[in-house]
Parts: structure tokens; C-alpha cells; sequence
């Protein structure tokens, strides 16, 4: 399975399709654009990483098949939050992550870091909806280069849940732990899907 065919699954599992912020990140990733084309200032903490790392692995913990820290994702963040995207990301994956530190997040015990992860994901609902209307009002601004530099990037939450699901998907033990790969394909056949069988990947 080639890289966009992954970036489709992963696609349809958040629901639809892929943030604008994170499709142009990924092209600026394909693409190789050169760093200084993108904002140099930002990093993470020590702290923040291991944040970053926790949350990345609620979202796909380890079960019978690697979770995200096996398979690199937490690294595969951070490269893509300090190369490919700009700053209004920047700021909000940051807020993101300062709110999950004021909350004492690393030192909660499973049952709170989920009902605190649960509470991110509802307000990142109403925070979806402001981040919509200021991208429609944008949309018709001959300074929108400059209003988005400005403006309030996409939410923690849909950031980072993108990432996970694509570091994880875009990973060769990912995708191989959760699709049954066919290096040959052999005739086109309708088939049942038996409880918890991988779907095909050819």
C-alpha cells in the first residue's frame, strides 16, 4: 500500500476528509520543501514531548498490535509540527499542550487522563466551529496570507489525532498490523468479513 492509499483510509477512520492544514503539510512533506520556506521557532519541552507520546498512545494504545509509541509516532509529530506546518498550528498544538500540563496531565491516573482527553475532544467541537468560520471569512480576503498567519490555527485535537492516525497508518508496522497485505493480487471476489479480519491492502 502506497503512502496516499494510506492517507485515504486514514481519512475515511476520522471520518472524512483530512484537514486542510494537515493535506498541505503532507504535500510540503512529499515535496521536500526547504525548511526555510516555513516558521524555525518552535519546540517542544522535555515535558511536552512526553505528553505528546501519552496522548499519541491513548488514541492507539497497544493491544495485540503495536501502539503508537512502537511504531514511532510521538517523533513523527514533532518532525511534522517543526517542518511542515506554520505557525497558526504552531500556537494552537502548543495552548494544546500547556492545557494538558496546567491539568497536571503526566501525573493523573488512566481513568482521569481519559475523562480529561474526553473533555478536550467536546471543546475542540465548538473550537472546529470557529476555526470554520474564520476559514470562510479568509476564503474572500485579498490579505489572506496575512490574516492567517493571525489567526487561530486548526485545534489541539483534531492536530494531533491527524498525526497519530497518520504516523501510524503512513508506518510500515502500522499498516502491516492492521491490514492483510497481498503482494499479488489475484482475482476480483466479493467477500464476508469475519469479526476482527484485516481488510485487504494491496
Amino acid at each position: 500500500m502506497n503512502r496516499r492509499t494510506a492517507i485515504t483510509h486514514v481519512a475515511a477512520m476520522l471520518g472524512g476528509a483530512l484537514s486542510a492544514p494537515t493535506l498541505l503539510a503532507m504535500n510540503r512533506w512529499e515535496s521536500r520543501v526547504p525548511s526555510e520556506s516555513l516558521p524555525a521557532e518552535f519546540s517542544l519541552t522535555d515535558n511536552q514531548k512526553l505528553i505528546v507520546a501519552e496522548v499519541a498512545e491513548m488514541i492507539i494504545p497497544k493491544t495485540t498490535t503495536p501502539g503508537a509509541k512502537d511504531v514511532g509516532v510521538p517523533a513523527f509529530i514533532v518532525m511534522m509540527l517543526q517542518d511542515c506546518y506554520k505557525t497558526p498550528e504552531h500556537k494552537s498544538f502548543v495552548a494544546g499542550l500547556n492545557n494538558l500540563e496546567t491539568k497536571q496531565f503526566l501525573n493523573l491516573n488512566a481513568e482521569q487522563k481519559t475523562a480529561v482527553l474526553t473533555q478536550v475532544e467536546i471543546d475542540s467541537a465548538e473550537e472546529m466551529k470557529v476555526y470554520q468560520v474564520q476559514q470562510t471569512k479568509m476564503g474572500d480576503n485579498e490579505d489572506r496570507e496575512q490574516m492567517a498567519a493571525q489567526a487561530k490555527g486548526l485545534p489541539f485535537w483534531r492536530l494531533i489525532k491527524e498525526l497519530t492516525m497518520l504516523g501510524y497508518f503512513t508506518s510500515e508496522e502500522g499498516i502491516k498490523s492492521s491490514f492483510e497485505y497481498v503482494p499479488i493480487p489475484g482475482k476480483l471476489e466479493m467477500i464476508k468479513m469475519k469479526p476482527n479480519q484485516k481488510s485487504f491492502a494491496y
